[in-house]
């Protein structure tokens, strides 16, 4: 040490100053003063876990594989013995009644003359009372790449939306059994785990002999490995600097948007649907590698306290970013650790008595769950709806996917100058109002109505990179991916219902659009209930995250 000719004392060239330990030692304050907030070490991670986080998105390729398609009653008076003949004959319109899209799907036409019949080539019009139509013995298909085909699901719309809502349930029951063992076992084992039984069942589904087992499989499926997003996000968000957490929020999000163009992609080129699922999960089973290759997160070892190898995987940042972290430091940290409040030690509390104990905790245990339904429900609501913008289902998709990805680094703009409370609420309120507009369009309008419906799902794409980013910000790191499982495993309601959105517009057209515009006002209302963490550290402890909003709260810069 040398005097600077007062009181205090000057550090050496990579050590903290003294100031600094006036206030215990946090992760943040090594990463922003010596590791580095976005070095090579960070990049690194944030490349190896961008495979599996588009992984995560192909979970949605029910949209496809479960997707509805054109159908007809079977006409056996005129010689049609399979689901295999042709969908629009010359003659269909004698047999089955005209619809403004083409014909019927679920009725036909009674039959006038009982042991009369036509032929595949000529059916007439004589042999139906087109003044009486009947229900349908069986279906006739536009194509084979559905499990409605597969499977004989015509005019089975519930039964078929089922298989989306099973897989938001799946999501559902993972969310709290992976925060469980994120937080137990560590990042990087529920990271592993989640991705290869994405791949196994997902796999395995390919083969499924009747909806039931693909259903079954479905469900088990997302339960045991759906996950993958929100390991893989932790994983990367807890090692990067305060400077550089808006940024790679937006980032991974936009890996997770890619994968979705992704699926969208391979759906559209590997038909049928089998096949897509085969191509989709066997690249997952590589990423057992990464067992072996990823290290443990450094603040999950510290909030369990091992620091030990806490102490060799800092050093292996600083080595990777060609930093250094002086031994002061390390045991300051690890000090600090060792000295923090009862909630960080090895008796630590119940996590529901330590909510029930803190009015701040527990308002916002009660709030952040219904962003996340609102968010989900229009987001993923969204997503499905578009495959009925036009014919084109494929490219519809791959379009509501990809303008996902300048609303998220439109967020990255925002959420630093605006701060988190203005930018979420504001990008729910837009969304709600293109969902609104959106009802009131002509169909003749088709591009308009597009646009509208993109700028609808560009607004709430702002509301989901924020979201998980701000969530993760209000809570503390002990209890934090536990209660951003409870806020996202919640939010799952809104994933649970999207699927069923398209089947109520059979009574009106504007129902789903008007439940998201109504929810998205709702929510938008509720987030400026919270407290700002723009400019805020981490927290670490219970009492930092109830402090939030104060001046103990922020962040000091570096002298």
């Amino acid at each position: 040490m040398v005097s600077n000719g007062d009181d205090t004392m000057e550090p050496p060239e990579g050590e903290i100053k003294e100031s600094m330990y006036e206030k215990p030692l946090d992760l943040d304050d090594v990463l922003v003063n010596e590791l580095g907030q976005l070095g090579r070490y960070q990049l690194r991670i944030i490349a190896l876990v961008a495979i599996p986080i588009m992984m995560s998105s192909f979970m949605s390729e029910y949209i496809f594989s479960a997707a509805a398609i054109p159908h007809r009653c079977w006409i056996p008076e005129c010689n049609e013995t399979s689901k295999e003949q042709k969908y629009d004959p010359t003659w269909i319109l004698n047999a089955v009644p005209q619809t403004s899209s083409g014909f019927a799907s679920c009725r036909r036409y009674a039959l006038r003359t009982f042991g009369t019949k036509g032929s595949l080539d000529s059916c007439p019009a004589k042999l139906f009372d087109q003044s009486k139509t009947v229900g349908c013995q069986g279906y006739v298909y536009e194509n084979n790449n559905s499990v409605v085909y597969d499977f004989d699901l015509g005019c089975q719309d519930w039964l078929r939306a089922f298989a989306g809502t099973l897989n938001s349930i799946g999501i559902l029951l993972a969310m709290p059994l992976t925060g469980y063992v994120s937080d137990r076992f560590g990042r990087r084992f529920a990271l592993v785990v989640n991705v290869f039984n994405l791949s196994l069942f997902g796999l395995v589904r390919a083969f499924s002999v009747n909806y039931t087992m693909y259903m079954i499989l479905q469900i088990v499926q997302t339960t045991l490995g759906a996950g993958t997003f929100s390991s893989a996000y932790i994983f990367a968000a807890e090692l990067v600097g305060p400077k550089y957490r808006v940024l790679t929020s937006a980032t991974l999000s936009t890996i997770f948007a890619t994968g979705q163009v992704i699926l969208g992609v391979v759906a559209w080129l590997v038909q049928p649907w089998r096949y897509m699922l085969m191509t989709l999960h066997i690249p997952g089973f590589v990423i057992i590698a990464y067992y072996g290759v990823l290290s443990e997160s450094i603040r999950w070892l510290i909030s369990k306290r091992k620091f030990a190898e806490a102490k060799r995987v800092l050093e292996n940042v600083a080595r990777v970013n060609r930093t250094q972290i002086s031994e002061k430091s390390l045991q300051a940290l690890m000090t600090s650790s060792e000295s923090a409040p009862k909630t960080k030690s090895v008796n630590s509390p119940n996590l529901i008595r330590s909510i029930i104990r803190s009015p701040i905790l527990l308002r916002r245990v009660c709030t952040t769950p219904v962003w996340w339904i609102t968010t989900i429900f229009i987001y993923y609501g969204l997503s499905i709806n578009s495959t009925s913008l036009s014919d084109t289902i494929y490219l519809n998709y791959i379009l509501t996917c990809a303008i996902e990805i300048p609303g998220f680094y439109t967020a990255v703009f925002v959420l630093d100058r605006l701060g988190r409370k203005t930018t979420i609420s504001s990008g729910f309120f837009f969304s709600a109002a293109c969902n609104i507009i959106f009802v009131f369009i002509p169909h003749s309008l088709s591009v308009f109505r597009l646009i509208i419906f993109l700028l609808g799902k560009f607004g709430i794409s702002m509301v989901m990179t924020s979201l998980y980013l701000y969530t993760s910000e209000l809570y503390p790191t002990e209890f934090r991916h536990s209660l951003l499982a409870f806020s996202s495993m919640i939010g799952r309601i809104g994933a649970i219902t999207a699927p069923l959105t398209p089947v109520l517009m059979v009574y009106w057209h504007g129902i789903p659009s008007m439940m998201f515009g109504g929810m998205g006002i709702l929510s938008g209302l509720l987030v400026l209930t919270q407290p700002e963490t723009l400019g805020t550290k981490m927290p670490d402890t219970l009492a930092e995250a109830e402090a939030l909003g104060r001046p103990e709260s922020m962040l000091q810069p570096p002298s």
